[in-house]
Formats: structure tokens, C-alpha cells, sequence
């Protein structure tokens, strides 16, 4: 599992660390992390020269401090930083070790900083840390716009500009190649808006431990890993049956939308349900039947339902009016329920059991829209993922699982999940009905939302993957590969 913690938990627990450490230590430990990393990409890259971007803050000085650090191993070092806004014990430590230094005044020239950028191989960006608002400070845009395309960028603590709680991105910000942090994640480096900035993470321990002094229920943001797999999913035991294994309801398809049926069918089945229940109209009923003969068919006792995959709750078809009252009746009902597609539709409120709303970033802005009774786009949506998915929460009293490139998993309150599993190649139709089946098993099984939603998340990327690596891939054989993907998890 990595956790990420927000930046006042980890302020409060640096207080108590500097308290029992001597004065600059702290940084010190921080300073030898990030200058070693540096040096291990410039030999990577064979790069020679490094230029710092150094702000008037603590990860200013980290920047100036390695920079010096690598000056005394032979690197051509240079710092870019406000004449009047630096740390002196990091100037000074430049100074004596031969750093190239351009001070920034009011009255220097926009293009000052261009030729000590022009040839550098690594940038460290120092500009503003974690404790700093969203967004790039005026007085460093040219030294951001300054900076080679072809160098690598090495953020400290965060890409400078992006928002250090990660609801959003700074398109005019940093946007680095590696991000090197302390101690522990924090939101901006798993957060969807804000990650793809931080390019890869690289955590430097320096004595802090967030677990242990704060508890991994109080992160932020959080990913559950492959490790975390065999922990999280239901294996049954030699005296379970397929009744206390988890009895799957299926209320999907419909004339118009016979596919998802299948699909949904098919991915609980695959999942490991003890038995699948389907609710459905003529035709996909009897695809179902045909792909999945060991489903039973109709209305019956489960331990949790799936509702709306393919579901068009205006269809006047055959079949169409007892299995939209099927799915009114599973909601009204006090057993864990996925709504998926059509079933968000039904959503008018709070519903007391345990439920999982799982929304695209359009189904997301209607179903708000029409509970806020105000307009909110899918652009909206996406470019604020999180925040626009803790309000659903709020709202509807469920968890909310935010599908996309990169899936939120989140109540209104605590720990929200960040999952980056899925190759591109999963945008496809057809990937959501494979994931509401997945989930289904998982609630039905005994899983908290939360839980199921993060691990229901990463199986189903891994199933993608494990389809075909590296190429398209086809909503079926998601489903098809779960069995083998699931098994591998409970072996590592």
C-alpha cells in the first residue's frame, strides 16, 4: 500500500522530529537523498552540468545545498535564485563549493536565466515546496519556460506550480521527469490531476514515519499495490459454499444494450462468485444463458446486486418494465448494490446500505447536475477529479468510484484511493460492464466499497494488461483473463 498524507500531518510530524534531532540534520538527510539521486541520473544520462531553480523556501535551499553537493563531485553546478530571498547557510556552502550563481533581481532581464539553462542536462526545481499554493510564482514563469526540453527535470518534493493536494494541474507549471519526496507520499504524487507532473516518484527516508506516527488510516490519498492483493481478496475456505462464497445479482442489458449483460455476467462469474443471479429482457437473457451457463435466471435472495450496466431505464421493450422495477426494488432494498451506466439514473439520494456509484467523468457532471439542481461539465469533472467525486459521495451517502485513466475510489470523507493500473488500451467499450461484475463479487463477498473499489481497480487493469500487453485489447478477454490474473495474486 502507499499512503500519501497531507501536508499538515506532515509538517506536525517533521516538528516533532526536529525537536529531537540537532539543528539542520533534518535538511541535511534530506540534502544527501536528493544530491544522490541527481548524481546516479546524470551518470545515467552522461550528463556534466546541473542547473538549481532555487526558491525562497526550505526546498530552495535542498536544491542550492545538492547543488553544491555535486559541485564538490565534479559536476559544472550552477543555481539560478532571488538575490534578496535566500537561505544563507545554502549560499554560502555554493559559494565555497565553486557554484556558478545567477541572482535574480527586480531589474534583471526576463531572458537572464536563458544561456545558464540552455545547456544543462539536469534541472533541479526548488522553486516552491509543499507548503506553497497552487500555481507558478510570477518571478519564476521564465525560469520554468527557460528550461531545455531535452534536460532531465528533477523536482523537489513536488513539480512547482502543481497543487500540493493534488486536486488540480498547472498546465504553466513544472513538469518533471522525477520527483524525489521525503519520509512519504503526499497527495500530489497520486492524485489523477497532478501525478502525470510528478512524473517518477522517488521517496528519500530521513527518520520520519508517518505510519507509525500518524496511522495509515489518517492518508490521504492511497494505492493499493499488487502485494496488497492476497491480503484484501476473498478466499474461500473449505467450509464455505457457493451461498457464503457471495450470490452475485445481475440487472444489466436490454434489448438495445444485449453486450453488457455478458460482460457483467461473464466478470463475476470469472471473479470467483459463488453463484450469479440474472434479472434481464428476452435477448440478453439468452446470451447469458448461452455464455454463461451456470447462471441462474431471475429475482432471488443475494448478497449483493449489480444495477445498470446497458440498462435504459426509458426502453419500452419486453421485459423492459419487470426489470427496471427489479432494479428499483434492489435499490430500495438493504443489500450492497454497484450502480453502474443506466442504474445512476435511479440515484436520487441517500441510500442507507453499503453502495458503489461508479461513474464516468460525464455520468459523474449529470448525476451532480441534476442533484445540485446547477450545470456541471465532464470537463469540469475531469480536470477536478477528486473533488467533484467527494461531492457525489457526499451527496448520495455512497462510495464513489471516478472511472477513467486513472480511477478515484472515495467516501466524503477519509482516505480516497488513487488507482493507475489499466493501459490506455482498457478505454473501451464494454471495460465498465467487466468492472461492475468485478465488483459485484467483491461486495457480495463481504468487501467494504472502499475496499472493493481499489481492489476491484487494480485486477481489473492488471486483467487488461494480462489480455493482450501492449496492445488493443477487447472488453471480453478483460473478463476472460481474470481467473488466471487473480490466481497470480494470491500466489506473490
Amino acid at each position: 500500500m502507499i499512503d500519501a498524507y497531507a501536508v499538515k500531518d506532515v509538517y506536525a510530524a517533521e516538528e516533532v522530529l526536529l525537536a529531537a534531532l540537532p539543528e539542520g540534520e533534518l535538511m541535511a538527510r534530506a540534502v544527501a537523498g536528493l544530491a544522490e539521486v541527481a548524481r546516479v541520473r546524470l551518470e545515467q544520462e552522461g550528463g556534466t552540468r546541473v542547473v538549481a531553480l532555487v526558491g525562497p523556501g526550505n526546498n530552495g535551499a535542498d536544491a542550492m545545498y545538492a547543488a553544491a553537493r555535486l559541485a564538490g563531485r565534479g559536476f559544472a553546478s550552477a543555481a539560478i535564485y532571488l538575490a534578496d530571498r535566500v537561505h544563507q547557510g545554502a549560499l554560502s556552502s555554493a559559494i565555497a563549493a565553486g557554484v556558478v550563481l545567477k541572482p535574480i533581481t527586480p531589474d534583471s532581464p526576463a531572458d537572464a536565466v536563458d544561456r545558464f539553462l540552455d545547456e544543462a542536462d539536469l534541472v533541479i526545481d526548488g522553486i516552491v515546496g509543499i507548503g506553497g499554493r497552487p500555481g507558478l510564482p510570477e518571478f519564476a514563469q521564465p525560469w520554468v519556460a527557460a528550461i531545455p526540453d531535452d534536460a532531465y527535470v528533477l523536482a523537489v518534493d513536488l513539480p512547482s506550480g502543481q497543487d500540493p493536494m493534488g486536486d488540480a494541474a498547472d498546465a504553466c507549471g513544472v513538469w518533471a521527469d522525477e520527483t524525489v519526496t521525503f519520509s512519504a507520499a503526499k497527495p500530489v504524487h497520486l492524485s489523477p490531476a497532478t501525478e502525470p507532473a510528478c512524473g517518477m516518484l522517488t521517496v528519500i527516508d530521513i527518520g520520519l514515519d508517518l505510519a507509525a506516527d500518524i496511522g495509515p488510516e489518517q492518508a490521504a490519498v492511497r494505492r493499493v499495490e499488487r502485494a496488497d492483493a492476497a491480503r484484501l481478496w476473498p478466499v474461500p475456505g473449505p467450509r464455505d459454499d457457493k451461498y457464503s462464497r457471495g450470490v452475485v445479482g445481475v440487472i444489466a442489458g436490454g434489448e438495445n444494450y444485449t453486450g453488457a449483460a455478458v460482460l457483467a455476467v461473464t466478470a463475476a462469474a470469472n471473479a470467483g462468485a459463488g453463484m450469479v443471479r440474472y434479472v434481464g429482457t428476452p435477448t440478453p437473457d439468452a446470451l447469458v444463458r448461452a455464455a454463461v451457463p451456470e447462471a441462474v435466471h431471475g429475482v432471488g435472495q443475494v448478497q449483493a446486486w449489480v444495477v445498470g450496466p446497458g440498462l435504459d431505464v426509458k426502453a419500452r421493450h419486453a421485459g423492459a418494465k419487470a426489470q427496471l422495477d427489479a432494479a428499483r426494488e434492489a435499490l430500495a432494498g438493504d443489500a450492497p448494490v454497484v450502480v453502474d451506466a443506466g442504474g445512476l439514473d435511479l440515484i436520487s439520494g441517500h441510500r442507507a446500505a453499503p453502495t458503489l456509484l461508479t461513474p464516468h467523468a460525464g455520468e459523474c457532471a449529470r448525476l451532480l447536475s441534476r442533484l445540485r439542481g446547477t450545470q456541471v461539465t465532464r470537463s469540469d469533472v475531469a480536470h477536478h477529479p477528486l473533488p467533484f467525486a467527494r461531492e457525489l459521495a457526499d451527496r448520495t451517502g455512497a462510495t464513489v468510484l471516478l472511472k477513467g485513466a486513472w480511477t478515484i475510489v472515495t467516501r466524503a470523507d477519509g482516505p480516497a484511493y488513487s488507482q493507475n493500473d489499466a493501459p490506455s488500451w482498457l478505454a473501451t467499450a464494454g471495460a465498465g460492464d467487466v468492472l461492475a461484475g468485478l465488483l459485484g463479487t467483491l461486495l457480495a463477498a463481504g468487501l467494504d466499497p472502499l475496499d472493493a473499489g481499489a481492489l476491484g481497480a487494480l485486477v481489473h487493469g492488471l486483467a487488461a494488461d494480462r489480455a493482450n500487453p501492449g496492445g488493443p485489447v477487447r472488453a471480453r478477454a478483460v473478463a476472460d483473463a481474470l481467473p488466471a490474473v487473480i490466481a497470480d495474486l494470491l500466489r506473490s
